[in-house]
């Protein structure tokens, strides 16, 4: 059996031997020694008998292959361990800030306080609009005027060109397109003598580019409209449109015709001249001279003495006779032959003049309606070309619209009629900046439902501004009420109503954070202009100040 004694210090050894502490820990050290050859430690070697130390030592050189042959795990074992402790000694020490403010008493509650604010104050409308050119046209020619095929033969716009008044929109058949002001088509060749809406037009169109065309307000082509289509053609550099073939020798003619017709008339008016002079002066002294002879004979007879009564009586018959001959003389001559031959003569000059008038009318300068564009609302912008060179002219030619950018936008009803024409606006361009517009138009919608448009005007942009915001969607800000300049404002929750009824704000002098211990005095104010949760204030017992922080909770 075992036996237990003391050593002299006092220590007990169960092992059977008497073996003193020390003894203990060299045996363990000496597990960790390598083994020889036979799998013992040198120290087994040293201290052992054969009789007794036999079984200490296997089991010894048992530990030391499971320390030696293990060692790598053992190492990853004590790693283990170790960082097992520090995880329970970190888990019971050290506390993350949230479980601290959770398991921490909750702070006294404060005061909820904003700043006074000082600034323009304004009520805003908000929509979406849409940029883009306005008012696009498909541009359509009358080419029937034409004696043979549309075929444009030059002067093709590039996309983006603007047409203004007398600008050259296309030539066809070598004839130029010229644009003029106007809203009605050229529908037909405007010729003299015709009449209507479209003669009216031209001439308006003739005084906005400074050519005289007659009087605006008659719808008649009369010659001064005609004589303006040369002065037209003069102003863009071509030749007017040429007169019908044999025009000018229906003039010729005509006018050859006025000078023999006028030439008969003289001749006419010479015979009835000579006819309507009456009888020459020496036929009347002729027959005067006959009377006194015929008189002094008589006068003569009567004096005789014895008297001849048959010589008398015969004397008196031819004096008679002689003062007869005197009046047929002196009396007109019938003239009804030769001025039936002038009043032919007139109406054969008539006749004459007006075929000269006529020859000459047809001669004079007409507007074709192939060679006229009209546009309205000029400048235009070219957006698309259709039309080639050397091509025949079929359809549209190309379509246009307004050379300034319009911004559309739609609003309900309630919002729309808090606007009006002319009010200001301002949208947001590419780059984060505003950009002022004003309200061109509103447009109610077709029932009570539908919502309204609003057009705008932008202010003049940038040629990049322009090409960046051609068919954007901005957002658009239209303000319908604003401060006249920079006043104090507050949120609406910081204003409460005094026992009189007068507003008042609480204004805060200590901190916040002492909640009702905290310093604050009550200001009576008046109020202003409300917008976006915030309301103007001006003091008027007490005083406040931008940076001021005024209670909105508690």
């Amino acid at each position: 059996m075992t036996r237990l004694h003391d050593d002299a210090a006092g220590n007990t050894a169960a092992d059977g031997s008497d073996a003193p502490e020390d003894s203990v820990d060299a045996d363990f050290d000496e597990l960790l020694e390598p083994a020889g050859e036979d799998g013992r430690t040198a120290g087994d070697t040293a201290i052992a008998p054969a009789d007794e130390t036999a079984p200490r030592a296997g089991w010894r050189a048992r530990w030391a292959r499971v320390f030696h042959g293990n060692r790598a795990l053992w190492i990853v074992a004590l790693i283990a361990v170790a960082s097992l402790v520090a995880g329970l000694v970190v888990g019971r020490f050290v506390i993350s800030p949230a479980d601290a403010a959770a398991s921490a008493e909750a702070p006294a509650p404060g005061l909820i306080t904003v700043p006074v604010d000082f600034g323009q104050l304004s009520n805003d409308v908000t929509i979406r609009g849409e940029v883009g050119y306005a008012d696009a046209t498909e541009v359509t020619l009358d080419t029937t005027s034409l004696s043979g095929p549309a075929i444009v033969t030059g002067r093709v716009p590039a996309p983006g060109v603007e047409f203004g008044p007398l600008a050259i929109a296309l030539e066809i058949a070598g004839r130029p397109v010229i644009v003029l002001p106007g809203d009605l088509p050229a529908y037909r060749t405007i010729r003299f003598g015709m009449s209507g809406p479209d003669v009216v037009q031209f001439k308006q169109a003739m005084a906005a580019v400074g050519i005289d065309a007659g009087d605006p307000a008659s719808d008649v082509f009369d010659a001064a409209a005609a004589q303006a289509v040369t002065a037209l053609y003069g102003l863009v550099g071509y030749a007017p449109p040429p007169a019908p073939e044999g025009s000018a020798d229906a003039v010729q003619g005509a006018s050859e015709g006025v000078s023999a017709a006028q030439q008969s008339l003289a001749a006419a008016n010479d015979e009835l001249a000579r006819a309507g002079a009456g009888a020459s002066a020496v036929a009347l002294r002729e027959a005067d001279n006959q009377i006194a002879r015929v008189q002094r004979e008589l006068d003569a007879a009567r004096v005789l003495d014895p008297a001849d009564p048959l010589l008398v009586a015969d004397l008196e018959d031819q004096l008679a006779l002689a003062k007869l001959q005197r009046a047929e003389v002196a009396e007109p001559a019938d003239t009804r032959g030769q001025r039936a031959a002038v009043d032919a003569a007139r109406e054969q000059v008539s006749r004459a003049q007006e075929a000269l008038s006529r020859a000459r009318e047809e001669a004079l300068p007409f507007l074709p309606s192939s060679e006229i564009l009209y546009l309205s609302a000029l400048p235009r912008r070219v957006d698309a070309v259709t039309a080639a060179r050397g091509s025949i002219l079929q359809g549209a030619a190309m379509t246009v619209s307004g050379a300034s950018l319009e911004l559309t936008g739609s609003a309900a009803e309630a919002d729309a009629k808090l606007l009006e024409v002319g009010g200001e606006a301002s949208f947001e361009l590419p780059d984060g900046a505003t950009h002022r517009a004003v309200i061109a138009e509103i447009v109610p919608g077709e029932d009570g439902s539908a919502r309204w448009t609003i057009g705008f005007t932008p202010d003049p942009l940038a040629p990049e501004q322009v090409q960046q915001l051609q068919g954007a969607n901005v957002r658009v800000s239209i303000p319908v009420g604003a401060t006249q300049g920079d006043v104090l404002f507050v949120p609406l929750a910081a204003v409460t109503a005094g026992p009189g009824g007068e507003s008042r704000v609480e204004v805060v002098d200590g901190d916040p954070r002492d909640g009702d211990r905290a310093e604050t005095r009550l200001v009576v104010v008046e109020t202003g202009l409300a917008a976006d949760g915030s309301v103007e204030v001006r003091p008027v017992d007490g005083g406040i100040e931008e940076g001021d922080l005024v209670v909105v909770g508690r």
